[in-house]
Order: C-alpha cells, then structure tokens, then sequence
C-alpha cells in the first residue's frame, strides 16, 4: 500500500486527476479527433486547397499558353504548317509520307 500512498500523493497525480485539467484533457481530446471541425479535417481541408491553387496556376499557364497559340495561328501559313504537322492534312493532289525514327537505341 505504500507505493500506492506514494503514486496518489505525488504532485503530477494530483494535477492530472483534478477535475478542471480532465475536463479539458476530454475537450482538447474531442476537438482534435472527433468533431466536425477536427484538427484532421482541417489538415484535409488545406491539402485539398494546396491542391486546387496549384491546378489553378497550371491553367493559368494553359491559357496563356492557348492564346499565344491562337494568335500566332492567325497567320494563314503558320496555320497551314500547324495543320499539316499536327493533323497531318494535306491538299486534294498531294501524297503524304510519315518517317519515323526508331528512338530507342
């Protein structure tokens, strides 16, 4: 019994059994983990913020990229060479050779 006279007089027991320091322990420990507005929906919630700004700055940098494109292919002869490259289009009377290259030496 001594022992046990000893763990329930020492200072630490008695701050973390008394009754205010429990109660807050309880509510720190709900809000953490188990509430609506937890501390793990909250990191979820900004990871998917993360996310959403970076695929927002990605398109950005398609659209500028996409008017770029579009004004330089408002040249008819650009426009013509990005047909004929891309789509791989050709005139009534002409024949159309594709080369490729074996690039895995």
């Amino acid at each position: 019994m001594t022992v046990l006279k000893k763990i329930i007089n020492h200072p630490v027991f008695k701050f973390i059994t008394n009754r205010y320091v429990l109660i807050f322990l309880t509510f720190a420990v709900w809000m953490l983990f188990f509430d609506e507005n937890s501390y793990l929906n909250h990191r979820d919630f900004d990871r998917e913020i993360n996310d959403l700004q970076n695929s927002i700055e990605f398109y950005k940098k398609e659209i500028e990229q996409n008017k770029q494109m579009i004004e330089t292919l408002e040249d008819p002869l650009k426009l013509e060479k990005f047909a004929r490259e891309v789509y791989r289009m050709k005139k009534e009377n002409e024949d159309l050779f594709i080369i490729e290259f074996d690039t895995l030496k």
